[in-house]
């Protein structure tokens, strides 16, 4: 095993060559083969250990064992302990989904403290078959069935080519130690029920099930290739892109074959998991919405509009000075001697109709206002539909107030009511500044 490891290595990770590894280590088999793996290839490496408090002392007794298999390494290692208990219940996830957050954002913080250039997980190819299972239980597409990546961004796994047994059999070969994880044997959890009951009867059916299954994965891979390929055509046909938002072009797309599978594809990555009400916005009224975790996907007449969901929503009303504002958007007022021409970003007003301090904000339901050159009022919805706004540019639209009264819909129209007149004596410059 060794031998084809270190080829490995210098065929596959060659760029890990001379770089400062940060390995993920349970104490468990894998992690531990890993550890004699990477030092006898005289990679420069250091251990990181979670103790999740989970098993009582058999969690702490996990952790003396890596501390203790670093020194006699010689190598550095890292501990941590964490009440993954007490933070599952806080962000209400379960607990395997706590203890994955609390060890990826660790391990995260050491590789930017301490300068280490990737971490390394013992995934193995057993590994692999499982994740492919667990994935087609719950309905995947080819993303979920091409497997564990061996390169993902920072994160490398070396040994995803090797099965548990040719683990198992290197470890006892040179005599190594390791510790058995007793939650390992509990069928409380999909993956160990498929480790301990489900795959030991599917491999006896087939002794080559490990390797078909590499080269069913290898072919999946190819086929994942060629519609990445085939995306990125589609991409620059149908989507374009703004500084917030992205918007798919719907006749564009209806007119290509596979029309649903390719908006699968468009927004695979962008956690929706209703897919049925994905692809209904194709056919939908305009104002209908779909929402991920982190996107919110609108039908908007001929398009649709991938946004992402803001973490806080700030505060939507500032006072604004006689000189202007800076934050959130930066509006610069000024005494003029004349009326220059009005532009989208600029409007010239008369001083004596304003109430200071201004105050800018967001619209709201039931704004009104009388636009430049009219002589009545009219809600700002209605001007929004007539000047053909998208309701995405609608949230992004900051009103200037004087008084309660719209002054302008900044970058569209100003109030006729504050313009300049014959009376005017003093003339304001207000400016958008991009």
């Amino acid at each position: 095993m060794f031998v084809r490891f270190e080829k490995s290595i210098k065929n596959k990770f060659p760029f890990l060559i001379g770089k400062k590894l940060l390995i993920a280590c349970s104490g468990g088999l894998d992690s531990v083969v890993l550890t004699h793996l990477t030092k006898k290839v005289n990679l420069e490496i250091a251990l990181a250990h979670c103790n999740f408090s989970l098993r009582g002392k058999e969690s702490d007794s996990d952790e003396m064992f890596v501390i203790g298999l670093a020194n006699k390494l010689e190598i550095p290692v890292f501990a941590e302990t964490f009440d993954t208990i007490k933070f599952a219940e806080e962000h209400q996830v379960s607990t395997q989904m706590a203890a994955r957050n609390l060890r990826y954002t660790w391990f995260a913080e050491i590789l930017n403290n301490f300068k280490y250039d990737y971490l390394l997980t013992a995934h193995h190819l057993d590994d692999d078959l499982e994740t492919f299972f667990i994935n087609l239980s719950r309905g995947t597409g080819i993303n979920g069935l091409t497997g564990i990546p061996r390169i993902n961004n920072k994160i490398i796994r070396p040994l995803l080519d090797f099965s548990r047994e040719e683990i198992l059999n290197y470890a006892k070969k040179n005599s190594l130690q390791w510790r058995e994880d007793s939650s390992n044997k509990k069928t409380d959890y999909l993956r160990n029920r498929l480790r301990l009951e489900v795959l030991p009867q599917f491999k006896k059916t087939s002794g080559s099930l490990l390797k078909n299954f590499q080269k069913t994965q290898q072919n999946l891979q190819t086929s994942r290739n060629l519609i990445e390929d085939y995306m990125a055509l589609i991409y620059n046909l149908v989507v374009t892109e703004t500084n917030n938002s992205y918007k798919i072009n719907i006749q564009k797309l209806k007119d290509l074959p596979h029309t649903e599978a390719l908006l699968y594809e468009l927004l695979n990555s962008f956690g929706f998991t209703e897919w049925d009400d994905v692809s209904d916005l194709l056919d939908a009224q305009t104002g209908k919405q779909v929402f991920s975790k982190t996107h919110r996907l609108l039908k908007n007449r001929e398009e649709l509009v991938l946004t992402e969901i803001p973490a806080n929503v700030p505060s939507t009303e500032f006072l604004v000075s006689k000189s202007g504002i800076d934050s959130p958007i930066k509006l610069k007022i000024e005494s003029s001697k004349y009326i220059g021409e009005t532009e989208k970003n600029l409007i010239y007003v008369a001083a004596d109709t304003l109430k200071f301090p201004l105050k800018i904000r967001k619209w709201r339901s039931g704004d009104n206002f009388q636009p430049f050159g009219m002589k009545g009022k009219k809600k700002l919805s209605k001007f929004f539909k007539d000047e053909k706004v998208a309701i995405t540019d609608k949230e992004n639209i900051w009103l200037l107030v004087s008084g309660g009264r719209i002054v302008w819909i900044i970058g569209y129209r100003m109030d006729d009511r504050f313009k300049i007149t014959e009376d005017t004596k003093d003339i304001l410059k207000i400016s958008l500044i991009n």
